[in-house]
């Protein structure tokens, strides 16, 4: 029992002393606790230094455009929460140090105390730890450039299609350099800088985004530094770098990477290889997008894309208006937000005139002040809205000025006589510009007008001017409201005009206001009557054209002895010229088409520098006094399309001498005109002057004729436009090769021109009131054909018949149908079975309109022309559903081609509506004749959907 008991006591000595030694142990931890707690307050102070000081080297790194490395982002963030941590476990120490008693060995909560501090010694060490760890030698280092920097960026409230648009196209691998071009303040730069911050995002795999901003009269050196920055080659000896070296160091860097370069403001081309920029090919990925004001700048830039950015539509424009001048601007009165309306679509969808008027308007709170800012935007803009002539108009006159001459900017200027949104006939306004001076010297009119075509065309490139149709163009509402600005008001003094087109007024301005004015635009209003003769020597151009004039003082020219053009335009009411017409000695332009002006008086004679003479589409017809014509010895252009010249009751005697003063007149290089019988169209093709002058011709009644061979016109080199109308015994148009024909009764022979060699310049043709014609098969001569119109023809069976197609093929040899054909009208043509047999391929075609022809089931298109799927083919629901096409797919395919419209009257309104076939309008009176009780032009009632008076173009 004694061993057993020794060695209980031995086993419990041993658990005793270790149980002791635990305890002692443990007891260290409590005893030394404040000891503990103050070496880490001074190792947790140390730590805060230490932060502070590799924080600061941070910033000074970053100042430097240096990139703090990962570690020192990881250590920072590290000691951050370890700072918090601790200096929390000191505030508890002191609640715990309360608790401890017998010198420290003890606690009043023994296993809280002892649980605390073993926490602050192991944060301790942490402490210790982390100060070694953040002995830094080097804290941030240079870095790649990121791929894009953000750019700040207001709404794109309304640009979203376009952004969507222009993203498309980068996506798209061979479209590696994209031209953005638009009329300042459209919003280019930013879709621009959209394109940048969306390529910012990393998923889109390019390398590097370089933004550019070129801007006029851009030195190479300027982009070279500024790609340097981008790309981490700016500094130490680059400055001392030539262009041909800085440009080498760029293209090593890009050559590597797959980049974007955005340039905007591009107002040349920038050849971007001297700058060092690699060419972006489809191989490396890389692109460059620029924005310009000029098409043209597309095409020097050699772009693969090119995306016009145009103004917002009307909803668009609306919200990005609203959200400038605030969501609440109906709070003032309920009337306010249809006025503010009607103050955004003044604007005309242009951005940057919708956010600064917008902002202009945000503080306007009552009706008569919206009203007030209507009715001056309707006239001009600038003169409410101060911050237009600050922000809107420098900026587009940024265009103007950087226009290449002044022909072409006088010529812009000239465009804001027109009322707004009027379409401008290309040809009156080159005509006009030409008498004005603005071109250079030419012989001919024809010669300058190609000048004035150059023009248009550059100002078009410039985003200055849009092209609506062929033949006419538009001006922008704030671009007129700008030359305004300039002509009225920056340069009054020199320009001097004077416009109130479209204000509605029924009375001339007081004859005080003419005084100094060159240019004076009185268009589209409601004048009777021209009486008190105002004292205006200075007067160059006077527009009154479209207004409701019927009297005219004999006086009232008596004081404008410098006027060099006139422009009665669209007066109907007008029936006589007053006797005082030959106070203007010094005219050269005048325009009384569309007028009901029944006789010229030989007062006229007077006007001895008259160069061009416009008669067209006289209401009755027109006497000409015997000699008159021939009087104006400097006349180029004489215009008298859809006008009776002949007094019939002496037919054969006015025919031969009005063609007899047409031939004596030297200069004469543009003819127009109409006849009305066999007889005076001999009379036309006799005069062998005239062939290479005569550009339009009409054959209007020939009621004597059953039968023409139109080669009979192969003559006139120079025909753009044949009109033949209401000629209703005209049962075939031949095409027989005849070597001679008669000049006229017991005269000369004159030599019929070969087939192929026919109609060159013919590009529009409109038949009408034909009823016994059955085809026009002969229409195929035309290789140049663009336009052409058939209407109210009852016997019509088909447009090509392929008999005469084959006798016409032996003569010629291979011709091509319709090849250059944009637009083809059928209206009223009840027995119309076919275009032609087979398909064609159209591939100008834009617009094909049937209407009224129940028996035309089958169109000449097939599935490969569904493939370019560009046409427009417009008639009714009923009659599209019973088109016939070769299979179901081919149907499919130009099922979005269609365009459903209803008919409400004649072919007038639709054919001005879709087509603008010709220009001026040229058609308007010949269709009254052909439809007579179609329109009522004395009433003007009809079903159109313009006014009448636009009708007159």
């Amino acid at each position: 029992m004694g061993n057993i008991f020794s060695f209980e006591l031995m086993c419990c000595d041993k658990l005793t002393s270790g149980c002791w030694d635990c305890v002692a142990g443990q007891a260290i931890y409590t005893y030394q606790l404040q000891e503990s707690l103050s070496e880490l307050k001074t190792a947790l102070d140390e730590l805060k230094e230490q932060r502070a000081d590799v924080i600061r080297k941070v910033n000074i790194a970053e100042q430097q455009c240096l990139k703090p490395l990962n570690q020192v982002q990881g250590w920072l963030s590290r000691t951050a929460t370890m700072i918090n941590e601790v200096d929390q476990r000191i505030i508890d120490g002191k609640k715990e140090m309360k608790n401890l008693c017998m010198g420290g060995c003890c606690s009043m909560n023994y296993r809280s105390t002892l649980k605390f501090s073993k926490t602050v010694v192991k944060r301790l060490h942490d402490v210790k730890v982390l100060k070694r760890k953040g002995a830094f030698e080097v804290v941030a280092m240079e870095v790649p450039a990121a791929p894009a920097v953000e750019r700040p960026c207001d709404s794109s409230v309304g640009m979203e299609s376009m952004l969507n648009k222009v993203w498309s196209i980068l996506e798209e691998k061979h479209a590696t350099i994209v031209g953005i071009y638009g009329v300042g303040g459209v919003g280019k730069t930013r879709i621009l800088t959209e394109i940048n911050n969306k390529i910012s995002v990393p998923s889109n795999g390019f390398d590097m985004v370089i933004w550019l901003v070129v801007s006029k009269g851009f030195r190479i050196a300027k982009v070279q530094d500024d790609i340097a920055k981008r790309i981490g080659l700016f500094g130490g000896m680059w400055g001392e770098k030539s262009a041909e070296e800085k440009a080498m160091d760029i293209f090593r860097v890009l050559r590597e990477k797959k980049f974007v370069v955005l340039m905007d403001d591009v107002w040349e081309r920038v050849d971007v290889l001297k700058v060092g920029i690699p060419l972006p090919t489809y191989e490396n990925g890389s692109k460059i997008i620029f924005t310009t004001r000029s098409n043209e700048v597309c095409g020097q830039m050699r772009a693969h894309k090119k995306i016009e950015v145009q103004c917002l539509t009307e909803e668009q424009a609306w919200e990005l208006f609203e959200q400038h001048v605030g969501n609440d601007i109906h709070d003032g009165h309920p009337n306010i937000r249809d006025l503010a309306h009607e103050v955004a679509r003044e604007c005309g969808g242009l951005p940057l005139a919708l956010i600064t008027i917008g902002r202009a308007m945000a503080c306007k709170r009552t009706p008569e002040e919206w009203e007030y800012a209507i009715q001056v935007l309707k006239r001009s803009a600038n003169s409410v809205f101060p911050d237009m002539d600050e922000e809107v108009y420098p900026l587009l006159k940024f265009s103007f000025d950087c226009l290449p001459n002044d022909s072409v900017r006088c010529c812009l200027l000239y465009c804001s006589l027109f009322p707004e949104d009027y379409r401008i006939p290309k040809e009156i306004f080159i005509d006009c510009c030409i008498v004005e001076g603005f071109m250079d010297e030419y012989e001919s009119i024809s010669q300058a007008r190609k000048q004035g075509h150059q023009i248009i065309g550059s100002l078009i490139h410039s985003c200055l001017l849009e092209e609506v149709s062929d033949s006419t163009v538009k001006m922008h509402d704030v671009i007129r409201d700008m030359c305004l600005w300039i002509a009225c008001r920056l340069y009054a003094h020199k320009w001097k005009f004077f416009v109130r087109a479209g204000y509605e007024l029924t009375q001339v301005p007081e004859v005080g206001k003419w005084r100094g004015i060159k240019r004076m635009s009185l268009m589209q209003n409601k004048i009777e009557a021209l009486n008190e003769p105002p004292y205006c020597p200075d007067l160059q151009t006077l527009f009154l054209n479209q207004n409701q004039l019927k009297v005219i003082h004999n006086d009232f020219f008596q004081f404008m002895s410098g006027l060099k053009i006139l422009c009665f335009r669209a007066n109907r009411g007008i029936r006589e010229l007053p006797v005082g017409i030959s106070k203007l000695v010094s005219l050269e332009y005048l325009d009384l088409s569309y007028t009901g002006i029944r006789q010229l008086p030989t007062e006229l004679k007077a006007l001895e520098k008259l160069k061009c003479l416009k008669l067209e589409y006289l209401l009755d017809g027109i006497r000409i006094p015997r000699g008159l014509i021939s009087g104006f010895s400097k006349l180029q252009m004489l215009k008298m399309m859809g006008s009776f010249l002949f007094d019939k009751s002496a037919a054969k005697d006015n025919n031969e001498s009005l063609v007899e003063e047409m031939q004596s007149l030297n200069h004469l290089n543009e003819l127009s005109m109409s006849v009305t019988s066999a007889f005076a169209l001999e009379r036309l093709m006799s005069a062998e002057m005239l062939h290479t002058c005569t550009e339009q011709i009409g054959l209007h009644s020939f009621r004597d004729s059953k039968q023409l061979n139109i080669l009979s016109l192969a003559n006139f080199k120079c025909l753009n436009y044949l009109q033949i109308s209401k000629c209703e015994s005209l049962e075939e148009v031949k095409t027989e090769m005849g070597r001679t024909r008669a000049k006229a009764p017991n005269q000369t022979q004159i030599p019929v021109v070969e087939p192929q060699m026919c109609f060159q310049s013919l590009v529009k043709v409109y038949i009408s009131g034909c009823s016994t014609l059955r085809d026009i098969t002969w229409l195929i001569l035309a290789q140049n054909l663009r336009h052409f119109i058939v209407i109210d023809c009852h016997k019509m069976e088909e447009i090509i018949n392929e008999i005469k197609l084959s006798q016409i093929a032996e003569m010629v040899g291979t011709l091509s149908l319709f090849a250059k054909l944009k637009s083809l009208y059928l209206q009223y043509l009840p027995e119309l079975k076919s275009i032609y047999k087979d398909a064609l391929p159209f591939p100008c075609m834009k617009d094909i309109h049937v209407y009224a022809c129940p028996k035309l089931t089958r169109l000449p298109l097939n599935s490969d022309g569904a493939k370019r799927n560009e046409i427009r083919i417009h008639g009714k629901e009923k009659w599209w559903k019973e088109v016939y096409w070769e299979d179901e797919s081919t149907r499919n395919a130009f099922l979005p081609c269609f365009i459903a419209e209803v008919i409400l009257l004649s072919p007038l309104s639709l054919f001005f509506d879709s087509l603008h076939f010709c220009f001026q309008k040229v058609t308007f009176l010949s269709f009254c004749f052909v439809l007579e009780k179609h329109v009522d032009l004395k009433q003007g009632n009809h079903s159109c959907s313009y006014p009448l008076t636009c009708l007159y173009g």
